[in-house]
């Protein structure tokens, strides 16, 4: 059960014990106005105190005790929307955590690939990566490798898995390979 159904529950509760003290109070009142009739409508009795005198204490209490319970009834629901509030602010941070690392932890790996290439693998893996898709002859001038150079450089990179080559018509679009 979570805190909003609770702090319902603690407000009927504390409206069912009100009820219950009015009722008693109105007993109380009926019972000392018997009283009252029994004795013959004499206020005073044996011991010199009034009949009808009756002590508000237990009333006060019982009413302290309701406003209490209604006020502690309040609150749960208001810490269940702050609650929930703050359960979703952790939810987004630890969200925007994750994504941050995720993305680090990609770049992380790419500058470690990047460490066990060559240059012109270097220019050509940073190239792909910026366009990934890119064109044969838009990577050549990128690169800034001649076409030898550059067809040479690519199939030592698609033999290490890195890169892809699709042929779409006359042209080779180069991608990552998704482990990247």
């Amino acid at each position: 059960m979570d805190n909003k159904k609770i702090g319902f529950l603690i407000i009927f509760i504390g409206i069912i014990f009100t009820i219950v003290l009015f009722i008693f109070k109105i007993q109380l009142t009926i019972l000392t106005n018997s009283l009252m009739t029994l004795s013959g409508g004499t206020c005073i009795s044996e011991t010199g105190d009034c009949i009808h005198e009756q002590s508000n204490l237990p009333f006060v209490i019982g009413i302290v005790a309701i406003v209490l319970t209604i006020s502690f009834g309040i609150y749960m629901i208001y810490i269940s929307k702050t609650t929930k509030f703050y359960e979703n602010a952790h939810k987004d941070i630890l969200d925007t955590i994750k994504s941050a690392k995720k993305t680090e932890s990609k770049e992380e790996r790419f500058k470690i690939l990047l460490e066990g290439l060559d240059e012109d693998e270097k220019k050509v893996i940073t190239s792909v990566k910026e366009q990934d898709g890119i064109s044969q002859s838009t990577l050549r001038y990128r690169a800034d490798l001649s076409k030898s150079k550059l067809s040479m450089v690519l199939s030592q990179l698609e033999k290490k898995h890195l890169i892809t080559k699709v042929k779409k018509g006359k042209i080779n679009n180069i991608f990552l390979k998704k482990a990247l």
